[in-house]
């Protein structure tokens, strides 16, 4: 357990430290910054005077080490557009992206684990095979194109919903289905394995055996160990719907992260850019890593090593 969740840490920092040289090459290799930060107006002494205050006439290595020393300390400096500091504006749209977030994994795992249980239980049948169909429509259907439909027909035509913006729960409840329809395949299709693996086990078959009723075997036995590698797999789902919060977040308008890094794009903002990367994907390799010694502490082959 020692030597493997050492391997998994030591892995997850070479990570981290590929997407902080990739986060900052993305900043440079975009274009000359002064000309950027200056201006399409902007005369040449002033070009050169910009420069030299954002130390971009410093060497490449000195500068991703000065960036990298002020992004462990959560300085990544000023917006272009908005000219404030990068890391107010994240405190500010991180908490609406994680609320999202949060929202889209409870309707993935409200719908997707009911939905494998069913699926194991009626193997090879029309409901197991519609389940699987979803499945696919799930990972095939563009997230931003089934963010529409929902608009047309929960906001255009009933009227039920509000099309954009974040101010009540209201405006949450689309674009955390259209997010997390995203999820549901993966969390059924292992919800549906793991209960077919354990349905087919000896003391499933021994507690059939003394007479228990299906529905205690189903719940107390079969899908509380079923469940165990859903749990480590929606840590990971979670990193990657915090990425994929940027399209959905457009779509709807809410003013998260997503929504911060469309504008900061379109602007070439990108010191709000380069942060937004490092963060998110410093939460992914989190995430990924507490998934990892999870399943580490579940898995009894693992915890010998």
């Amino acid at each position: 357990m020692l030597a493997f969740t050492v391997r998994r840490v030591l892995v997850a920092l070479a990570v981290a430290f590929t997407v902080s040289v990739a986060s900052f090459l993305l900043l440079h290799l975009s274009g000359d910054l002064a000309t950027a930060i200056a201006g399409p107006e902007a005369t040449g002494p002033q070009i050169a005077q910009i420069r030299q205050d954002y130390g971009l006439d410093q060497p490449l290595l000195t500068q991703f080490l000065t960036w990298g020393w002020r992004a462990l300390h959560l300085d990544f400096g000023n917006s272009f557009y908005f000219r404030e500091s990068v890391i107010d504006l994240l405190a500010a749209r991180l908490p609406i992206t994680l609320y999202l977030g949060i929202i889209a994994l409870a309707v993935a795992l409200f719908v997707a684990i009911p939905l494998g249980v069913v699926a194991a239980v009626k193997r090879d049948t029309w409901i197991d095979r519609t389940a699987l169909a979803v499945s696919v429509l799930g990972q095939a259907m563009p997230s931003f194109w089934f963010g529409l439909t929902l608009i047309l027909i929960f906001s255009v035509n009933l009227r039920w919903l509000p099309v954009s913006g974040n101010a009540t729960w209201k405006n949450f409840v689309l674009p955390a289905v259209a997010l997390g329809y995203y999820a549901m395949p993966a969390v059924m299709r292992l919800t549906r394995n793991g209960m077919l693996e354990v349905l087919a086990s000896d003391y499933v078959r021994t507690a059939r055996a003394k007479g228990l009723p299906p529905r205690k075997i189903l719940v107390r036995h079969a899908l509380r160990n079923a469940v165990i590698p859903v749990i480590a797999l929606s840590a990971v789902q979670f990193g990657f719907m915090l990425g994929g919060s940027i399209v959905i977040e457009a779509v709807f308008s809410l003013q998260g992260l997503g929504q911060l890094a469309w504008e900061s794009i379109a602007r070439n903002d990108f010191p709000v850019v380069q942060a937004i990367v490092l963060v998110l994907a410093m939460i992914y390799i989190g995430l990924t890593l507490a998934a990892d010694l999870l399943n580490a502490l579940l898995d009894p082959r693992l915890r010998q090593s």
